[in-house]
Formats: structure tokens, C-alpha cells, sequence
């Protein structure tokens, strides 16, 4: 036995060492080189790579880019005015208005889409300022937003939406309810003509934009995005930069300016009068002692702004009277308390002007009590004076992005130009690369290590630009530090890039999220102070017996005051009064609506609510009924099998139903409807869209699909790519594909399915090919597929939009959304039918429901008339508006509300084209009906189609096999409640009313 083996281990150590040297020798012959960032900056050639040798697609200008464009251009010292009533040609609806509001002359209104044009003349080339006078349209009060096209093209991307804004401010002063409780006023519109001059939206340029006319004769097209306008005049001419403090303060000596005396005038933050946003409103302040006017316990509107103010570009006035012409300081009581580390910045305007460079970006640093911030000179501690003529003055301020507009700008096109060298590697390795392949992706990617060491390099300058303004180095910082640490990992060792692309991923992901926090400028303020130089600024920040004494009051009246009677004007005499609604949703939705309960449905109706928020509110709801502690309403909590049981209330027996259900959609009732009954009003409601990315698709030389047909054409392209084409394999897909052939998933009453019929078999059929034959993807993140590239056309929740704006700041543009693809039918149209269920969702999730929501009363409530009163006010159209955008006011337009009111839907702050599509697609939601054993449904549904998909089982057998189990569990639970259990039993009536809650859907019986 040892001879035996002791042959063969002399044979495999001999090989072993032969190996050994075998591999040294390529070593030594063929060394594996490590490339460093420094080596990775050109190519063979010597001339540096650029994103645009790697894409096809070529991004619009942007405006640095097209200022580079004119190196010679001059600024001449000309100035260009346009009449409105000029124009020449207009695609957009045109009504001439005669002296309208205060102004003289003949104005021109324009619809919000088209285009209206003037034909100037340019005396001298160069570049140009330009100013709109314009007067909002009072109606939905949402963003006014206009592009710029001039001689036929958009000089820049920018230039395709600016944002005018409108002004807003309180109805009337505040009430008092009988605790002592201020009571927020109503915000409204103030109607009043706004000049301003066109500018970044976004805050990277801090000064209005610069437009290049020609010699003689320009056309000039303003082109409407949304909102009608009434429009006054256009102006180009040269806005003279802010002059700095020094040469401002020796114009002050020479016109022998001096200071004011015995001047002290303090400004209420809670006293602006006008505001650029409806939910940029009074606070109350209820943590700091110093505050004016403070109380302990009552609420006490006594500042402006916080979370609310942080959107650039929106600002607040205030108005106040000196008594002498002189010079002034500045003092602004403020907090920024939200993002730790950073400043925020504000402008200071005057009268409508920056009174010199300094006050262009004030600095609020992060701090959990108030500060004084006064303008100050540069590069010193020096307080800037103001000359202010005796009499009335505007001062403003307005949120900017100040020294880290220029970071962000910077980092946003880092990000777009990472996310374009992920998409080209994985169109190579696929999202799932094998890790034993060799890819030699930098021989197939021209330049690819020098692009990644240039971005890498981009992104440490941005880091250390951020480390200086800040000061500090933080998890900002650290997650530009950590993105750099794994690009320079890629460029030095290429054979490890597959492996890094689930990092690639996150790290575009977290730096997206990086922008978007960078971006917010939160500020709250208590007052503002207008002083004579020798006048001191008041203590901001309280003494520890002050906060010791605020901290024993509060504890005190925690016991005795009590919140649930605020705005309570005297109409509560009793508990027994008081309305109890449960909420199952955030903390941050439960304060928004206790907030507008409080100054809104209690003053107005004279109900006290207690708004109660609920975790896991569904499982609790059948207790508390049992045990007799259910509350009167419950939102977001439309439980039908409450309904079939008898604990709702049927809401058709109030008076006026039918009136309050004309705010929505026919297919919005559908799951809360049982024959001709109603247990919910709808709250939200969510559908599909069809997702695009332009840019993936130019590319790719490929169009938007609108049918399946073009769909199924389409998916092997992109395959060829390492692309996906995207769609979840659920119920909602599967009754999507089903209605777009005029079939419904249920017989009349739902007695049964029509999971047997032969339409119902060959759309299942369609719907599982799609993952056996082109094998799409059965579960995937939509929002980083779609983001990063690998799914460039995807059908999900139009929520999906939300989560996109806000967290993919790099593709602004270069993405869209439209209405599904259908079938395309015999006179030429297309059905684009989607299917919505009824969810249990919480009003203001951030996520958009893939179904509706609702809002429902308790049959054990002994206020039912108090309760449909309150969920007429909850779903009226003026609280669904405020609930939305307070909610974004909030959370950021992530958390844009998929209100089911229509028209609150339409005062939203979406863009024109993307209201109209979502309005057309809306139309083609059909709803689910109500099913006994609804879990049932959904279950098998999940087994049948793993069944097919996975286990290979055939389409006819298995299908026919789950219908049958889903149909007995249909019948036992129908038979439970004394309900037919066939169509044969149904009364022709019930077959009827059936039919009546559908608009695209064929009568199977005609």
C-alpha cells in the first residue's frame, strides 16, 4: 500500500512545483500592472477621454457651458423693453386685459401650454439680462413655471422652466380659542403684479441668467410649462452686480451719509406679510424661553419658517416704517436646527435690491438655540450698515444656496457622468456579473480607468471644497470620501470592477441622497431688528434659569392642559362631544392633520377631534370594536371585511352622497362598494405608468413603446444590452393586461372568477411568457434600476416620480413618464386599461399606494353626523390641496400626495404635460370590486403563478386547478353571509348594477 501511494504524491509535488514556477515566470516576464489615478488620466493617444466617447447621447447645454460658448461676448449698457400686446404669433390661448389691477395699459393673459413670440431689435451683440412683469392667474395656486426659446432653440437646459412665483399671506389675523390657544389663519393668495429678473430655479447660479441676442432682428419665445399668466412686459437690459461693503460704504461717506440715533424697531418673524409659498407660514415655538410671544403650554404663534423653509428660491417679506434717513443695522434672530454641520444661507433684499455683495448669502450655521446673524464685511466681524431713507421699507429674505451652489452643481454632473459609466459596464457584465469571467472591460470601454480616475479626482476636489466651507469634517464628507476610496480601488485594479458594482450602485445612490440634503436651507425665525448703530442686539439664547423654569412649567402643565381641545371656540361643553378618529400612518402625517383640524374643521364646525395615531391600527380595529373603545372614523383603514360584518356605516344614507362624490374618480368607490352601498370615501389613489429614460433609449436608437406588440419587440434590444425592461409579476399586472381586453377578473356580484374563460387563460399565458421566454426580472429595486440605467423602461406606480425628483437630481430631464402600453384596437385607438384594488394605506405615505385608500365610520359611533362631517372636510378639496403640499413642505416632493380627489389632484404642484397625462391615464383605471376571501385571491394567484413560472407546470391545467380553489373559498365565505353563490341565482338588477361601476370592461352577457 505505500508504494502504491507514495508514486502518485511524488508525481502531484513535482506538478505542484513545476506550477509555482511556471506562474513566477509570467510574473516576472508578463507583470500585472496596478494603474494608479495619476497614471489613468489620458489615453494611448494622449488627449484626455470624455463621457461623450462612451454615449451616443448628447446632453443639452448647460448654462456654464453656454456662457464658455461666447468667450468674446460683451454686456452692452442698452435696454430692450417688450410690450406684451406686441407679440406676433401665439399657440397659446390669448386674452387681451385691459388696466388691470392698479397698472394702465393692455396686458396680455396666456394659456399654460403653447408658446407666445415677439420680434426684436438688437441694436448691439451680446449678452443680456431679462425681466418679467407678470400678474398670477388666481386659480390652483400652484407653481407658474416658463421656458425661453431664442431664434427658434433653448439657449440651455435651464432655460426650459423657470419658476414665477406667487405671493401668499394670512387671511386676516389669528384667533384666540377659549384655552388661550393662537389659531393659524388661513392662507391665501394676494393678488398683486411681480417683477423679477429670470434666474436659476435651482440655486447653482447666484446671480439671474445672461441671454446672448445678435445684431438685429431676434425672435423671442416665451413658452408656457404650467399655469395661465397675465403677462406686462419683458425687459432685456444689465442688472448691475451687488458692489461689495467697502466701495458701497465710501458711496455712504461721500453722499455724507450718517448713522441713525435712538432707532430701535423689532420686525415678528410671525408678521410677514407676504410669503412665496402657501405652507411657508406662522409657527409656534413652544422649546425656547426667549422666543416672543412665549407661554409654556398654549400654543403661541411666535416665528416663521423651520422645516417649512427650505425650498430654494421661496422667501418672505416684511414691512417696516424708520423714522430718519441714516444708517442702520441688521440683526436677524434665526435657527437652523434641521441639518447638522452645514449653514443655511439667505438673501437680504431692500426695497426689492441686495444693498451690497455681503448681504448676497447670509450664514445661519447649525445650532439648537437662535443666533443674531447681521450682514457683516467681508473677511471680518465687522457689522455692514444699510442707508435707509425715512419712511416705509420691504425687507426680504430669500433662501440660496450661497458658497455650496457651485459644490452641488459640481457633484451633480460627477454623478451624471458615474452613472453613464455604470450603464456602459453593465451593458457588458449585466447587473449580475460572474465573477470567475474575465470582462477586460478597459479594452472594451475606451478610456474607462482614465474616466473613473477623473471622476474619483472630481469628487476629492468637492470634498475638500465642502470640508473648507464647512469647516468640519463630517458624514458629509465621509460619503464623498468613501465613493473616491472605491473608484480609485476600481482604477487600480481592473480585474475587480465586476465585483464592485453592487458598491457602484449604493454609492450613486447615497450620493444622490447627499445632493438632495445639501441642497435644503431650513430656517426658522423669531424677529428681525432694524437699529441704530449704538442700539444693542437683544440675548438670543436663554440663561439656565430661564430653562430651568420653562422646563418645570411645561412638566406641570403636562398634567393638567389638555391638546385635545385646541381650536375649540367654545362649542365642546363635554367629552362626550369630542369626535375620535384613528390614524395609522407617520407621526409626521398625524401632526399635519392635527395642525389642520386645529386651525381649520374645529373653528369652522365647532367639533372637537382627537386625533389619535394608531400603530398597527388594521389588527386593532375588531378589538377595540369588540371591546367598545373603536373610534368614530378611522383613516386610511377601509377594511371591507368590517364592512360585509356590519361595523361600517353605509356612507349613501347621508343626504348629500352623491354630491361629495363627484370629487372623485367612478373607479375610486369600486373596492369600497357592495352592490349599491358604500363603506369608504376615497383618500388616495395610485395607477401605473409607463417610466422612460430619453437619454438610455437615444441611445439605443430606441422609441417609447405604446402597445404590448412594440413591448415585445422591444424587450430583446435592450436584452442585447444587458438591459431590462421592467414590470412586476403581480395581480395588478395580470388584471391590467386582462381589462385591456374588456374582460373583468370577477362574474357579476363576485360570485366567481373568470380565471376559466379562454381570454382569461391566454392573458396568463401572455403574462408568464414574459418571464419564461424573455426572462424578465421577477424582483428588482425599480427606483436604482431605473435610476442607474439598467431598466430603462419600467411600469410602476407613478409615486415612482416622486422618489425619482428628489433622489435623481442628475437625470432632471433626461427621463419622462407617459400612459401604459395597450392593445391597440380595430378603429385605431389604444386600450390602456389598469387595474386599482383597495389598499390599506396611510394618507401621506411617502410611497404612492399601488391601490386606493379610504376613510371610514365606525357603525358603533354615536356621532355619525359629526363624522361624515369630518370626512367631508378631510376629503374637500381645499384640505386635500393643504395636506399635500404640507406634506411636501415637509418631506420634499417625495412625499407628493396621490390625493383620489380629481381636482386637489390638479392643484398639485405638477407641470402641465404631466397633470394631462396622468388626468388621461386616470381615466383608464378601472377598480377591483370587493371580494369575500380577498386573501384568498392574492395568495393563490402568488402559488399559481410561481407554479408556472418555476415549476414549469402547464398554463391551461394549472390555472383551471387554482381557479377552482379560489372559487370554493369564494362560495364558502359567501354562504357564511347568506349571499348567492352562482350567477344563475343573481337577479337581473344585481347583474346590472354590476356592470354600471365599469367604463372599458365588455358585458360578458351581450
Amino acid at each position: 500500500m505505500r508504494k502504491m501511494w507514495g508514486k502518485p504524491k511524488s508525481v502531484n509535488q513535482f506538478t505542484t512545483v513545476l506550477l509555482v514556477f511556471i506562474l513566477c515566470l509570467g510574473i516576472v516576464i508578463f507583470p500585472f500592472k496596478f494603474v494608479t489615478a495619476e497614471e489613468a488620466t489620458v489615453d494611448s493617444t494622449g488627449e484626455k477621454p470624455s463621457i461623450a466617447d462612451i454615449t451616443s447621447y448628447v446632453r443639452e447645454i448647460t448654462y456654464p457651458e453656454y456662457l464658455k460658448s461666447y468667450p468674446d461676448a460683451i454686456r452692452p449698457d442698452a435696454e430692450i423693453i417688450i410690450p406684451a400686446n406686441t407679440f406676433v404669433n401665439a399657440t397659446t390661448d390669448i386674452e387681451l386685459i385691459e388696466n388691470y389691477q392698479g397698472l394702465p395699459g393692455i396686458f396680455v393673459k396666456t394659456g399654460e401650454r403653447g408658446y407666445i413670440e415677439w420680434n426684436i431689435q438688437v441694436e448691439e451683440a451680446g449678452f443680456y439680462n431679462l425681466e418679467i412683469t407678470y400678474h398670477p392667474i388666481v386659480g390652483r395656486s400652484s407653481s407658474i413655471q416658463r421656458g425661453i426659446e431664442i431664434n427658434g432653440k433653448k439657449p440651455f437646459s435651464e432655460a426650459g422652466f423657470f419658476t414665477l412665483h406667487r405671493a401668499f399671506g394670512d387671511e386676516g389675523p389669528y384667533k384666540i380659542d377659549i384655552y388661550g390657544n393662537h389659531l393659524r389663519p388661513r392662507q391665501v393668495e394676494i393678488p398683486m403684479w411681480h417683477t423679477v429678473s429670470l434666474s436659476d430655479p435651482l440655486g447653482y447660479e447666484q446671480e439671474p441668467f445672461l441671454f446672448y441676442l445678435n445684431q438685429g432682428s431676434n425672435q423671442i419665445r416665451l413658452v408656457a410649462v404650467n399655469e395661465p399668466l397675465l403677462l406686462h412686459s419683458l425687459r432685456f437690459y444689465q442688472k448691475p452686480e451687488p458692489k461689495d461693503y467697502q466701495t458701497v460704504w465710501q458711496e455712504y461717506q461721500a453722499a455724507g451719509y450718517q448713522p441713525a440715533e435712538n432707532v430701535f424697531i423689532k420686525i415678528q418673524g410671525e408678521d410677514s406679510i407676504y410669503r412665496s409659498s402657501p405652507t411657508l407660514f406662522p409657527e409656534h415655538d413652544m422649546g425656547d424661553p426667549t422666543v416672543e410671544p412665549y407661554h409654556q403650554a398654549q400654543i403661541r404663534l411666535n416665528s416663521i419658517g423651520g422645516h417649512r423653509w427650505k425650498n430654494i428660491g421661496d422667501w418672505a417679506a416684511w414691512e417696516f416704517e424708520v423714522p430718519v434717513s441714516g444708517l442702520y443695522k441688521i440683526g436677524i434672530k434665526g435657527k437652523q436646527d434641521q441639518l447638522r454641520g452645514v449653514y443655511s444661507s439667505r438673501r437680504l433684499l431692500i426695497d426689492g435690491e441686495v444693498p451690497f455683495k455681503e448681504a448676497s448669502a447670509l450664514r445661519f450655521p447649525y445650532n439648537q438655540n437662535y443666533l443674531m446673524v447681521t450682514p457683516t464685511v467681508a473677511d471680518s466681524d465687522e457689522t455692514a450698515l444699510v442707508y435707509l431713507e425715512a419712511g416705509k421699507h420691504e425687507l426680504r429674505l430669500e433662501a440660496v444656496l450661497g458658497d455650496v451652489a457651485n459644490i452641488l452643481r459640481k457633484t451633480e454632473d460627477t454623478m451624471y457622468n458615474l452613472n453613464t459609466i455604470y450603464r456602459r459596464i453593465i451593458m457588458i457584465t449585466s447587473g449580475q456579473p460572474d465573477p470567475l469571467r474575465s470582462y477586460e472591460l478597459e479594452k472594451k470601454i475606451p478610456g474607462l480607468l482614465e474616466l473613473l480616475a477623473a471622476e474619483a479626482d472630481a469628487l476629492r476636489e468637492i470634498a475638500a471644497e465642502f470640508e473648507e466651507f464647512t469647516g468640519q469634517r463630517g458624514s458629509h464628507i465621509s460619503t464623498l470620501n468613501t465613493f473616491v476610496l472605491m473608484l480609485e480601488d476600481m482604477v487600480k485594479r481592473p480585474h475587480k470592477i465586476p465585483t464592485l458594482i453592487p458598491d457602484f450602485r449604493d454609492n450613486v445612490g447615497a450620493l444622490g441622497r447627499w445632493i438632495q440634503q445639501t441642497m435644503e436651507q431650513p430656517l426658522q425665525i423669531d424677529y428681525i431688528v432694524i437699529a441704530s448703530p449704538e442700539q444693542e442686539f437683544p440675548r438670543t439664547q436663554p440663561t439656565f434659569l430661564e430653562t430651568l423654569r420653562h422646563e418645570i412649567l411645561a412638566f406641570l402643565a403636562s398634567f393638567t392642559y389638555d391638546y385635545k381641545r385646541v381650536g375649540d371656540m367654545g362649542s365642546v361643553t363635554a367629552d362626550k362631544d369630542i369626535l375620535k378618529v384613528w390614524i395609522g400612518s407617520g407621526r409626521d402625517q398625524a401632526q399635519v392633520i392635527k395642525q389642520m383640524i386645529e386651525d381649520d374643521f374645529t373653528p369652522q364646525t365647532g367639533i372637537a377631534v382627537d386625533l389619535e395615531l394608531i400603530e398597527g391600527m388594521d389588527s386593532l380595529l375588531i378589538p377595540s370594536i369588540i371591546a367598545g373603545t373603536a373610534p368614530d372614523v378611522a383613516l386610511g383603514a377601509a377594511n371591507m371585511d368590517l364592512a360585509f360584518r356590519g361595523a361600517l356605516v353605509d356612507l349613501t344614507q347621508f343626504d348629500d352622497f352623491e354630491e361629495v362624490a363627484t370629487r372623485f374618480m367612478k373607479s375610486a368607490f369600486l373596492p369600497y362598494r357592495f352592490r349599491d352601498k358604500v363603506y369608504a370615501l376615497p383618500e388616495s389613489q395610485g395607477f401605473p405608468m409607463l417610466f422612460y429614460r430619453k437619454d438610455v433609449l437615444q441611445d439605443l436608437g430606441l422609441e417609447v413603446p405604446q402597445t404590448w406588440d412594440e413591448v415585445y419587440a422591444i424587450i430583446p434590444e435592450l436584452q442585447k444590452e444587458n438591459l431590462e425592461f421592467g414590470l412586476h409579476p403581480n395581480m395588478n399586472t395580470y388584471q391590467m393586461m386582462l381589462y385591456q381586453k374588456g374582460v373583468p377578473l370577477f362574474k357579476e356580484d363576485v360570485v366567481s372568477t373568470n380565471l376559466d374563460s379562454e381570454i382569461a387563460i391566454q392573458t396568463f399565458n401572455d403574462l408568464t411568457n414574459l418571464y419564461t421566454l424573455f426572462n424578465l426580472l421577477q424582483a428588482f429595486d425599480e427606483a436604482n434600476r431605473f435610476r442607474m440605467g439598467e431598466m430603462p423602461l419600467l411600469i410602476a406606480n407613478y409615486g415612482l416620480y416622486n422618489t425619482l425628483s428628489v433622489f435623481a437630481p442628475e437625470l432632471r430631464g433626461e427621463w419622462g413618464f407617459t400612459m401604459v402600453p395597450g392593445i391597440r384596437m380595430p378603429d385605431g385607438t389604444i386600450n390602456r386599461a389598469v387595474s386599482v384594488a383597495g389598499t390599506v394605506a396611510a394618507p401621506g405615505s411617502v410611497a404612492v399606494p399601488s391601490g386606493t385608500s379610504g376613510a371610514i365610520i365606525l357603525e358603533g359611533s354615536k356621532q355619525k353626523d359629526k363624522a361624515w362631517e369630518f370626512l367631508k372636510w378631510w376629503t374637500s378639496t381645499p384640505t386635500q390641496v393643504r395636506f399635500g403640499r404640507e406634506m411636501e413642505s415637509l418631506m420634499g416632493a417625495a412625499a407628493r400626495y396621490a390625493t383620489a380627489n380629481v381636482e386637489a389632484m390638479m392643484q398639485l404642484p405638477w407641470r402641465a404635460e404631466e397633470r394631462e397625462v396622468l388626468l388621461e391615464q386616470w381615466k383608464w383605471v378601472e377598480g377591483v370590486p370587493a371580494v369575500l376571501g380577498a386573501y384568498y385571491v392574492h395568495r393563490q394567484f402568488d402559488w399559481l403563478f410561481r407554479a408556472v413560472v418555476i415549476d414549469n407546470e402547464p398554463v391551461r391545467e394549472s390555472i383551471l386547478e387554482y381557479d377552482r380553489a379560489i372559487n370554493e373559498e369564494i362560495t364558502r365565505k359567501r354562504e357564511e353571509f347568506g349571499l348567492e353563490t352562482s350567477r344563475d341565482q343573481l337577479s337581473q338588477e344585481l347583474i346590472d348594477l354590476y356592470w354600471e361601476h365599469y367604463t372599458h370592461l365588455y358585458r360578458l352577457d351581450h
